[in-house]
């Protein structure tokens, strides 16, 4: 095995190359986005694995569900045309960066008014650190 461009990598040498841990990488395989070789109980990852792997975790971080990640995947490893992959991943950024700024004008519109509850909450103490003080009411025992 050539140590400048190996041809197989061991999980722990995955999981230290992506810093995940053997877990995650195993999640992967179950979920058949990976398929390792076996030697004896050993899993053996190909470079194809390898860079299955770089696409599924990439995909997770672009915001990409299980399914999306494994399509992708798949249309990465049959694809003749790149051309339908690359509109297809397109399409997919597409959507995502459209689900993207939409939350975060959600989160805009959120902040927004936890300030403004926030200068009411403020507003409210201060009117009342200010306000006179009222004498407790006297009781009057009229005998």
């Amino acid at each position: 095995m050539d140590n400048e461009n190996p041809t197989k990598f061991s999980i722990s040498d995955l999981a230290r190359e992506f810093g995940i841990t053997p877990r995650t990488i195993r999640f992967y395989e179950d979920r058949g986005l990976i398929s390792p070789q076996r030697e004896g109980r050993t899993r053996v990852f190909t470079r194809r694995d390898r860079t299955r792997l770089k696409l599924a975790l990439r995909g997770k971080r672009l915001g990409f569900s299980l399914a999306e990640i494994g399509d992708l995947i798949d249309m990465y490893d049959t694809a003749r045309d790149k051309n339908t992959q690359l509109t297809e991943f397109l399409n997919g950024l597409s959507q995502r960066k459209a689900a993207l700024i939409q939350q975060r004008e959600d989160i805009e519109a959120v902040l927004q008014e936890v300030s403004a509850f926030e200068r009411q909450c403020q507003e409210l103490l201060r009117a009342r650190d200010n306000a006179p003080s009222t004498p407790a009411a006297e009781t009057t025992d009229a005998k």
